[in-house]
C-alpha cells in the first residue's frame, strides 16, 4: 500500500485557490447534456467524479470537447440521449451514478450502470422507488436496494406524484428533480421525514434555474416541476470553488496560526458547506469573508469545543472532526447520519481512525463525539475516502503522521497534499549521515543539545533490533523474523540511556558484536521498513537532529540541512579503540580498522538505503576537526539554511 508520511507541523498561513465544486460540477455537466444547446464550462474540478461523468456522457453520445485547462464544451442533446443502448462504469462517484440513474431511467434507453464495490453497497433503493412511481423501468442486478441497476423505457404515470425519503441522501431527491423535466408532465416531490443535506438541495435547485428549469417549492417538503420545463444552455457557466475543500484550508488557519485564505469561494456562494467557516467562528477562530474569499486565523486562547448540528454542513462537518483534537473541551457532531452512506461509514471509520491517535470517541447513528487526549503517532487508514485523507492531515500539527492511500484525494483534490505542503511550516530536521566512528553521533547529539532539538540516534534501532533478535534466538538474516521484532520494539529514549522493555541497554548495544549484527540486520529491506515510520516519528517541534547512514536519503529527504560527515578509516578505528578501551571493553586496532572497512563496503554497496553522501548534503570532513569545530560548522550551516 502507498503512504505519504507527513511531519509534525508548526504552523500554516497562505493562500489557496480551490478546485471546482464537485457537487455543482457534476450537476453543471449533466445538465448541459441534456439543455438545448452548446454549453461552456470553466473551471470544472479535474477529479475522478468528474471523469467518471464525462466519460459517461460520451459513451451516451454527448458531443464533449477539451477546451484545455479546466475549460469543456458540451452540446447538449435536448433531454435525448443520442446512444439508446450502453453499459456505464462510475466507479465511486456518487454524484454522477445517483443523478445519471434518474436522467436514463426517464430519458429512454437500455441502460446497464455499475461502479466499484463500495458503490455496490451505497444504497439508491429510495431513489429507484421514486422513479417507480413515475413509471420507471429500473431491475436490481444484485442485491436489492442497490446498484448495479438496468434501465429501460419508462412508462410515464400522468398522475405526476412522487414520494421519496429525505432522510438517507439529498442526493436521492437531486437525482430526481433533475430529471423530471424529462416526463413532460407536472410532477410533484413530496419529502417524507427531515430532509438532509438541504444545502445540496439548494445547489440543486440553483444549478436547474442557470439552466431554464424552475422549481416551484412548500417549504423543504413539497417540490414541483410543472409541464413543459426544458433546459436550455446559459452559454457560459463557471464553476465555484469547492466549499467542502476550503474547509481543510481555513481549519489550517484556525489551528496553525494563519492567516489562511481561500479563493474562489465565499459570502456569495450558493454551496451550503461555505457555513463551516461560522462554525469554525464559534470553535473561536477569527474569520474574515468576501464575495468570494474566506480566511482563517488562530485565536489566542486557541480553539474551544462545540456542539453542533451539522445538518447544514454534512461534508464539510468531518474536518470539525479533527479540528476537535485542538479544542479545548468534548466536541458534539449530531445529524451526521449521511455520513453512514458515503464513500464509507464516515462515522464508523472517524471514530477508529481518531482513536488511534489517543482521542477518547463515542459514536452513535448520527452523531460523533469526541474529547481529545495525548496525541500520539499512527498510520492513518483512508477507506479509498478522500475526505479521511483529507481531514486527517490536520492532525499533523499535533504528531508525525503517516497517511495511507493518499492518493485518494484525486477524487475531488488530486494535488491536495501538494498544496497542503506549500502553506505549512514543518518542524525542522538536521540529518546527518556518515559511515561507523565517524563521530557523527556525538556531533549530533551536541548539535541538538545546542538547539534544544530532540536527537535520533538512528542505528541505536538497528542495534536494538539486532540485540532484541539475539536475545529472542533468531537469526540475523531471517529477515522476517527480525523484522517483526524491529516493529514491536518497546524502546524508551532517555537524557542518560535507552531503555529495551524496561531494561537499560546503552551499553549493551554498543558491543562490538552487537553492532555488526545492527549492519546486517539493517541490509534487509524488511527491517528498514518496520522502522521506517517510527525513525520519521521522532520529528516533533520544536526539531530534531538524526544521525545515521540514510537520514538525508530515505528517512528525512526533505531535511532542512543535510550533512555526509566522514573521517578516514584509520582516524576512525583509532576513535573506536579509544571509545572500547575507556569503557573496560578489550579492543585490538588492526581488527577495528579491517571490521570498519568491512562495514563501510557493505553499508555503501548494499541494496537498500546504501550509504552514500547526498547532492543536496553538505560534506563536513573530522579527521582533522575537533569535536568542537564540527559542531560550529553544522550549527553555522543550519543557520544559513534557515536564514534563506
Amino acid at each position: 500500500m502507498e503512504f505519504l508520511d507527513l511531519p509534525q507541523l508548526l504552523s500554516a498561513a497562505g493562500s489557496v485557490r480551490l478546485p471546482g465544486s464537485k457537487s455543482i460540477s457534476n450537476r453543471v455537466l449533466l445538465l448541459a447534456a441534456l439543455a438545448e444547446g452548446e454549453t461552456e464550462v470553466r473551471d470544472l474540478l479535474a477529479s475522478d467524479d468528474t471523469e467518471r461523468m464525462l466519460e459517461a456522457l460520451q459513451t451516451l453520445g454527448v458531443g464533449v470537447t477539451s477546451l484545455g485547462g479546466e475549460a469543456w464544451k458540451i452540446v447538449g442533446c435536448g433531454g435525448r440521449f443520442p446512444v439508446r443502448q450502453a453499459e456505464l462504469f462510475l466507479g465511486n462517484a456518487g454524484t454522477a451514478f445517483r443523478p445519471l440513474t434518474a436522467a436514463l431511467a426517464l430519458a429512454g434507453g437500455d441502460y446497464v450502470l455499475r461502479g466499484v464495490a463500495r458503490m455496490h453497497e451505497r444504497p439508491i433503493g429510495d431513489l429507484v422507488d421514486g422513479l417507480r412511481q413515475l413509471g420507471a423501468d429500473v431491475t436490481y442486478l444484485g442485491n436489492d436496494g442497490y446498484p448495479p441497476l438496468q434501465l429501460k423505457p419508462a412508462t410515464i404515470r400522468p398522475d405526476g406524484a412522487v414520494k421519496v425519503r429525505g432522510d438517507v441522501s439529498s442526493q436521492f431527491l437531486t437525482g430526481l428533480l433533475m430529471a423530471l423535466p424529462l416526463t413532460g408532465e407536472t410532477v410533484t416531490v413530496d419529502v417524507v421525514g427531515e430532509l438532509i443535506s438541504k444545502p445540496y438541495i439548494e445547489i440543486t435547485l440553483a444549478t436547474m434555474a442557470r439552466f431554464g428549469v424552475v422549481v416551484e417549492r412548500d417549504g423543504w417538503q413539497r417540490f414541483t416541476v410543472r409541464a413543459g420545463s426544458r433546459y436550455v444552455s446559459p452559454g457560459t457557466v463557471y464553476v465555484e470553488g469547492d466549499a467542502s475543500s476550503a474547509s481543510y484550508f481555513l481549519a489550517l488557519g484556525a489551528i496553525g496560526g494563519g492567516p489562511m485564505r481561500v479563493e474562489g469561494v465565499g459570502a456569495d456562494s450558493i454551496q451550503g458547506d461555505v457555513k463551516f467557516a461560522e462554525a469554525l467562528a464559534q470553535m473561536g477562530a477569527l474569520i474574515e469573508t468576501g464575495p468570494n474569499w474566506m480566511e482563517a486565523r488562530a485565536p489566542q486562547g486557541g480553539l474551544v469545543a462545540v456542539d453542533l448540528d451539522c445538518n447544514h454542513i454534512p461534508d464539510a462537518a468531518m474536518t470539525l472532526a479533527t479540528a476537535a483534537l485542538f479544542a479545548k473541551g468534548t466536541t458534539t457532531l449530531r445529524n451526521i447520519a449521511s455520513w453512514r452512506v458515503k464513500e464509507t461509514d464516515r462515522i464508523a471509520a472517524m471514530a477508529t481512525e481518531l482513536r488511534k491517535l489517543g482521542a477518547v470517541v463515542e459514536e452513535g447513528a448520527d452523531f460523533i463525539r469526541i474529547t481529545p487526549s495525548t496525541v500520539k503517532p499512527a498510520a492513518i487508514d483512508t477507506y479509498d475516502d478522500h475526505r479521511m485523507a483529507m481531514c486527517f492531515s490536520l492532525a499533523a500539527f499535533a504528531t508525525p503522521l503517516r497517511i495511507n492511500d493518499p492518493k485518494c484525494v484525486a477524487k475531488t483534490f488530486p494535488d491536495y497534499f501538494t498544496r497542503f505542503a506549500a502553506v505549512t511550516r514543518a518542524a525542522p530536521v538536521i540529518a546527518i549521515d556518515g559511515p561507523s566512528a565517524s563521530g557523527k553521533g556525538t556531533v549530533a547529539a551536541r548539535v541538538a543539545a545546542a538547539l534544544g532539538f530532540s536527537y535520533l540516534d538512528s542505528g541505536a534501532l538497528y542495534r536494538l533490533t539486532a540485540l532484541a533478535a539475539k536475545r529472542a534466538n533468531v537469526a540475523w538474516d531471517d529477515e522476517a523474523a527480525v523484522a517483526a521484532i524491529a516493529g514491536g520494539l518497546d524502546v524508551v529514549f532517555t537524557e542518560s540511556d535507552i531503555c529495551l522493555a524496561g531494561v537499560p541497554v546503552g551499553d549493551a548495544i554498543r558491543s562490538e558484536e552487537i553492532s555488526a549484527g545492527a549492519s546486517k540486520v539493517a541490509a534487509l529491506p524488511a527491517v528498514r521498513e518496520a522502522l521506517l515510520f517510527r525513525q520519521r516519528a521522532f520529528g516533533k517541534a520544536p526539531g530534531l537532529v538524526g544521525d545515521g547512514r540514510d537520514m538525508g536519503s530515505v528517512i528525512f529527504p526533505q531535511a532542512s540541512l543535510k550533512v555526509f560527515l566522514t573521517a578516514s578509516a584509520e582516524a576512525r578505528a583509532e576513535r573506536r579503540y579509544k571509545q572500547l578501551i575507556e569503557k573496560g571493553f578489550s579492543a585490538n586496532l588492526p581488527d577495528l580498522l579491517s571490521d570498519l572497512q568491512q562495514r563501510d563496503a557493505r553499508d555503501s554497496q548494499r541494496s537498500v538505503a546504501p550509504l552514500r553522501q547526498e547532492a543536496d548534503a553538505q560534506m563536513l570532513e573530522t579527521t582533522h576537526l575537533t569535536i568542537e569545530q564540527a559542531v560550529k560548522q553544522v550549527l553555522d550551516w543550519y543557520a544559513e539554511a534557515t536564514a534563506q
